[in-house]
Order: structure tokens, then sequence, then C-alpha cells
């Protein structure tokens, strides 16, 4: 049976948001790059932590998850954001670019009817800095019809940190044993 998906955003959570001067936590290390659509004069500058890199492999070689970009970068994430953290291709899920003025328009996050129709009945741990109460539940209701679902929701000005990865694994392995004993286990409960 296929592990879990670890749905993995960008912005709020491998690049943290500027503090009130414009500088991410020394932790990171400024970058410019050229997403899609912008030209080589026109740079976004990012904050990445070199740490994540090693982190995030280390996860992945754990054979617990099937990481998956799940952020707006799209395509950019393994394009430009992965090789600066020496990650190797992922996939994506390929999210609209909606005309939104909030990234809650229904009062949940907007990817997340995009992503519960990806995920079809797969488990999902899913990393973001933006859920709402509306999220959780729905979490909540997806792990309780068997299809378990993790979110783990770092602070945005902080972004990812280690004990984050800890919780990644944790549920992983927790739903590796139940599978094997079919016994379920709800991951949401313990990590949301």
């Amino acid at each position: 049976m296929r592990p879990p998906y670890l749905l993995l955003d960008i912005d709020g959570v491998l690049i943290p948001f500027p503090d009130a001067e414009g500088a991410g936590p020394e932790t990171h290390t400024r970058h410019d790059v050229v997403p899609t659509g912008r030209t080589a004069n026109n740079p976004v500058t990012i904050w990445l932590n070199p740490t994540h890199g090693p982190l995030l492999v280390h996860v992945i070689r754990t054979g617990l998850v099937t990481p998956v970009w799940c952020t707006s970068w799209r395509e950019d994430a393994t394009t430009l954001i992965g090789p600066l953290l020496g990650l190797p291709p992922l996939p994506h899920v390929d999210l609209p670019r909606p005309q939104i003025t909030t990234s809650h328009p229904n009062g949940y996050l907007w990817k997340r009817d995009h992503v519960d129709a990806w995920l079809g009945d797969a488990p999902a741990i899913w990393i973001d800095d933006d859920f709402t109460n509306l999220d959780h539940e729905w979490a909540r209701e997806r792990t309780a019809r068997g299809h378990v679902t993790a979110l783990i929701q770092p602070d945005p000005h902080v972004g990812l940190l280690a004990e984050h990865m800890v919780e990644v694994l944790a549920c992983a392995a927790l739903l590796r044993v139940a599978r094997a004993d079919a016994s379920g286990v709800p991951c949401e409960a313990k990590v949301a």
C-alpha cells in the first residue's frame, strides 16, 4: 500500500514571511529566483534555511511518505526551490491560479477543495501555514471516513522546524502500524 502523501507548502513553511524590517530569520539564506512569468531583471527574493534540504531528504528516504509539492509555486517548486535545498525532483499538485483577494475565500484554505479532489481516498500529511478551523474539521472528518489526514501548521514567520518533521515521521509510522493491524490511527488529532 502506498505511503501517505506528504503535501508541502512553500510560502510560510520553507520561505518564512519577512519581519517588520523585511528580513527573514537569521537561519535563512537570501536567494533571488525567477519564477515562471517573470524575467531575470524582475526576480523574487526569498529566504531558505539550508538545513531544510537534508531534513526533508532524510524524511523522504525513510519511505514512510510520498512527497508532493502543494503550493502556488506549482512546477517552480521543483525547478527553483527544490534545487536550492538539494531536493530531488518532486511532483506537484496542479493548483489553479484563482482570482482571490484572501487565502480563505470560503472560510477555509483556497487549496483545500483541489487537494481533496486530488487525494481521492489517499491518506495525507499536509504541511501548510494557513489552515483555519474549518480545515482542521475537514481533516477530522476525512480521517473519520478512513482517509487519515494530518495537518501540520508552522508559524509563517518562523517556518518549518525539525519538530514538524518528527510529527510527520511519527504519524507516518503510526499509519503504517495501523495498516498492518487494520486498527486505524487518527493521526490528525495528535499533530493538528
